[in-house]
């Protein structure tokens, strides 16, 4: 699914997702123009009103035909067929036009075939047209793990917990918290078991992390009063 790591251009993602604004904000011609300096990667709805682009011989006098037909995702021979992702995972591309945003797209169809007699559909884009289709469901992908890192420093090492009122001070803070995370992250790698040479590589838990710490401070307590 993801390109050889050597290939990868060096971008930088930032991640939005307040718990007060629904997602289908983000598909919003307000917020896409809004950050006109950026090029945007978020989600559709399921019933995103987009056309097809027309690309047939234009007539020489009158307006200049721009569609050619509505998206129906139940039909998607006039996609590309990227590739299959995973068993009954395929993924499709298309640039388009969105109506409410006013603007073409690329969009990324990841269609699910899993469940027997039912076909999901999730909808991708960006407002990069040149951007891959695979890059853009990667990109969408990185979201949630800067999500989940936020998520961590709030439980754990206390990202909220700061009451100082001073800029440096809770610079200081932030920082720290984050660097105690990234430390943990670190330790749990060096840990990790290797196979065939190859090391395995586990999911991150910062709960499962700090149970394990626990479990090892207090066999060496045990040990100490032991003599």
């Amino acid at each position: 699914m993801i390109p050889d790591d050597r290939m990868k251009p060096r971008i930088q993602i930032g991640s939005m997702d307040c718990s007060f604004i629904g997602k289908g904000f983000y598909s919003k011609q307000k917020f896409v123009d809004g950050v006109v300096e950026f090029e945007v990667v978020s989600k559709l709805r399921a019933d995103a009103n987009l056309r097809y682009l027309y690309e047939g011989q234009q007539k020489p006098r009158g307006a200049k035909r721009k569609y050619d037909g509505k998206v129906q995702f139940a039909d998607l021979r006039r996609f590309q067929f990227v590739e299959q992702l995973e068993p009954h995972l395929q993924l499709y591309s298309a640039v388009v036009w969105h109506v409410s945003l006013k603007r073409r797209i690329r969009v990324a169809c990841l269609v699910n075939t899993r469940q027997s007699g039912k076909t999901g559909y999730v909808l991708l884009y960006s407002t990069d047209l040149s951007l891959d289709a695979k890059w853009l469901v990667e990109y969408y992908q990185a979201r949630f793990q800067i999500e989940f890192m936020f998520r961590d420093a709030k439980q754990f090492t206390g990202l909220c917990d700061c009451q100082a009122r001073d800029a440096k001070k809770l610079e200081f803070h932030f920082n720290a918290c984050l660097s105690a995370l990234n430390l943990a992250k670190y330790e749990m790698r060096l840990q990790q078991e290797h196979k065939n040479g190859e090391p395995t590589v586990e999911p991150f838990s910062m709960a499962s992390y700090k149970c394990r710490a626990l479990n090892d401070h207090l066999l060496e307590r045990f040990g100490s009063a032991s003599g």
